[in-house]
């Protein structure tokens, strides 16, 4: 096929390097029709590949002479070659480029590097205010050259020393691009075609630049424009300012809405919680453990709240195989009929909190429910040594403990103040409620904070329902009563508590 005679005075003018005539023959080229242009597109591409190896050459032989005399003035002309070619392509390519949700700050940031490593930027004062949550569907290479395209563009209306200043923000829920500088402004009679191919202003420039930055605007629904010189607070204001605008950020949904299943054979209750939480949060309803159970082999649930006495299997099985099926599963119990027996139980299973019924305020009950959903997910750790750390003042029990803890073949440490050395965390914790310098609650967070994550089990004089509860809540797995126990009584609560095996 011949060669459109407008694509042969373009080649004619790159291979000799007149720019000027390289510009006329280009804008002739786009004239003649969509297939000539789409042509040219193509064999301007197949330029880069012997391009590459002129600049490649070039800078090698700069590497022993210096970047001085006729090799800076060939090193200059490729890079303006090559930045003719890549935004005619740009200008001429029907393709649209793959776009993702992204920071824009992030091809921003790229662009400001990419200028300041260029010699000619050097007597340029850059400022860059990007902030890293602003996002945008788009691509990050186009949005890296639409930037760069503005800052050379600035840079080379200047001719020299200046300032430019690149400012990053949200104007409602629309991210907006402003790159501004303080060079000689554009004349008035200029200021309507700016977008047009071959339109500029500078005798160095090619006109493409800002013609490729419209085609990249357009290809992420984005407006470029000039802005009035007033629009940036800066004192004296810029001479020169381009406003990009994205269409307005429409916040998606992450995440699914967490999903509560409510446990109870009484519809009443059920319904309840469904009126109380359905606004808030997806809620699924079982009648039976039974029931509930095939429901959970099959959905997502983020927290389960179960009555305790329900036909069949109780609620403290439920809580038992679904622990099973998921060690981190987060569970709630309810009961009519408290005992200590069953909180016992409850804490030893991982239940987060014992609800007694019925409620004095649905309104805590709900706050409970948010707050057990925040929450993060018990991490188990696998212990890495053998360490026990004891918290306990009292000479007689903590002997006791002591001993029963040796038996087990594990290395206690006891510590009877709050001034705790730092250590790797422990394989566990046993904190004694009634520890003099922190009693009751604040042993409780003590020996939690201790644990570091590790399991940690309480011992107290007077068992009691608060203080069964106040343990669970706390996230111990076990309660027990001190006094009650020998050494090898103990051992044995400890080893069953810590999973460890009859001694």
């Amino acid at each position: 096929m011949e060669t459109p005679a407008p694509l042969a005075h373009l080649l004619q003018a790159l291979e000799v390097g007149d720019l000027a005539t390289a510009k006329a023959a280009a804008a002739a080229l786009q004239r003649s029709g969509p297939g000539s242009t789409q042509l040219a597109a193509e064999v301007l591409h197949e330029l880069r590949q012997p391009l590459l190896g002129v600049k490649a050459y070039a800078q090698l032989l700069a590497e022993e002479t210096g970047t001085v005399g006729p090799l800076k003035l060939l090193l200059a002309q490729v890079e303006r070659m090559e930045q003719i070619i890549s935004d005619f392509v740009r200008l001429s390519s029907d393709r649209t480029a793959p776009q993702q949700r992204l920071s824009l700050a992030t091809p921003v940031w790229a662009a400001a590097k990419l200028f300041s490593l260029n010699p000619d930027s050097a007597r340029i004062s850059l400022e860059v205010e990007a902030p890293e949550t602003i996002t945008v569907q788009g691509n990050a290479r186009l949005l890296e050259q639409l930037t760069l395209n503005l800052l050379n563009n600035a840079r080379d209306a200047m001719g020299g020393r200046g300032r430019i200043k690149v400012l990053l923000t949200l104007e409602g829920s629309a991210p907006v691009l402003y790159v501004a500088d303080w060079g000689p402004g554009i004349p008035r009679e200029m200021r309507e075609k700016i977008f047009e191919p071959y339109v500029s202003s500078s005798k160095r420039g090619t006109g493409l630049g800002l013609a490729v930055c419209k085609r990249i605007a357009q290809e992420h629904r984005a407006q470029i424009s000039l802005a009035p010189t007033d629009t940036l607070p800066d004192q004296p204001p810029p001479s020169t300012v381009f406003r990009i605008s994205f269409p307005a950020t429409v916040e998606v949904p992450t995440t699914q809405r967490k999903r509560v299943l409510i446990v109870d054979d009484e519809s009443i209750i059920r319904m309840v919680f469904r009126d109380l939480l359905g606004k808030e949060f997806e809620v699924l309803e079982a009648g039976t453990a039974e029931e509930a159970l095939d429901l959970l082999r099959n959905e997502r649930v983020d927290l389960i709240v179960t009555d305790k006495n329900l036909p069949g299997l109780s609620g403290l099985a439920l809580a038992q195989q679904a622990r099973m099926m998921n060690p981190q599963a987060r569970i709630l119990l309810m009961t009519g009929y408290p005992s200590l027996g069953t909180t016992q139980e409850a804490l030893e299973l991982g239940v987060m909190d014992y609800l007694l019924k019925p409620f004095d305020d649905i309104r805590q009950v709900r706050a409970l429910i948010r707050a057990a959903i925040a929450s993060p997910p018990a991490q188990p750790r696998t212990a890495t040594g053998r360490r026990v750390d004891v918290i306990d003042d009292n000479a007689t029990s903590s002997r006791t403990v002591m001993e029963a803890l040796t038996r087990l073949g594990l290395e206690p440490r006891l510590i009877s103040t709050t001034e705790i050395a730092a250590m790797e965390p422990p394989m566990a914790v046993v904190v004694s409620w009634d520890f003099t310098p922190a009693y009751g609650r604040k042993a409780l967070e003590l020996g939690k904070a201790l644990a570091q994550g590790a399991p940690f089990i309480v011992l107290v004089e007077h068992l009691t329902m608060e203080t069964t509860l106040d343990s669970l809540r706390a996230g111990a797995i076990a309660c027990l009563p001190r006094l009650f126990f020998d050494a090898p009584a103990l051992s044995r609560e400890l080893s069953r508590a810590l999973k460890l095996g009859t001694p």
